[in-house]
């Protein structure tokens, strides 16, 4: 028998199982989409949502099952309820001083962060990658440090440079 049962293989007994996991575990539910999401009445959405989604659709055998299909549903409804909150501007969107401002402004402004800002350790990185156009695998090999190790330094470099150049040049 398959894991899930699909809408024309419809058990009453199977989906009380998976309504009586859901309000038994809702409060945990709720709590792993509020770490996501960061606010109750979007979590409680997503759990809605999530019940809904599989409500009908999918049916489970027992309630480890229920559990684990609710858990990973809830989490992945989140997930998408908080990109679709995230915009990306577009060039028509950005603030006026932006429109004017010359690439080499923007490059100065950006450069002179990265020299006060950021580490010794991220100067390093984000010289050595961007600037140079040196791998990843090259900068941890050179610097005796591990490849995920350099490119989360060189992610939070970027995010420094980036919340910072907001800061400074956007809320003036």
């Amino acid at each position: 028998m398959p894991i899930f049962a699909f809408k024309g293989q419809k058990d009453n007994k199977m989906a009380d199982i998976l309504t009586e996991t859901f309000q038994r575990i809702r409060l945990r539910l709720k709590a792993r989409a509020g770490k996501v999401l960061t606010d109750a009445e979007a979590a409680e959405d997503a759990l809605q949502d999530a019940f809904l989604k599989l409500w009908g659709r999918y049916t489970v055998r027992n309630e480890n099952e229920a559990e684990a299909l609710l858990t990973r549903t809830v989490r992945n409804v989140s997930i998408d309820q908080l990109r679709k909150r995230k915009t990306v501007p577009i060039e028509g969107d950005l603030p006026e001083e932006d429109v004017g401002e010359d690439r080499e402004t923007r490059f100065r402004r950006v450069e002179e962060m990265v020299d006060t800002v950021l580490t010794d350790i991220q100067k390093q990185i984000i010289r050595r990658h961007e600037y140079e156009g040196a791998t990843l695998e090259k900068i941890a090999e050179e610097l005796g440090m591990q490849p995920p190790a350099v490119r989360m330094q060189l992610s939070r470099a970027r995010k420094t440079i980036r919340e910072q150049y907001r800061k400074r040049y956007h809320e003036e």
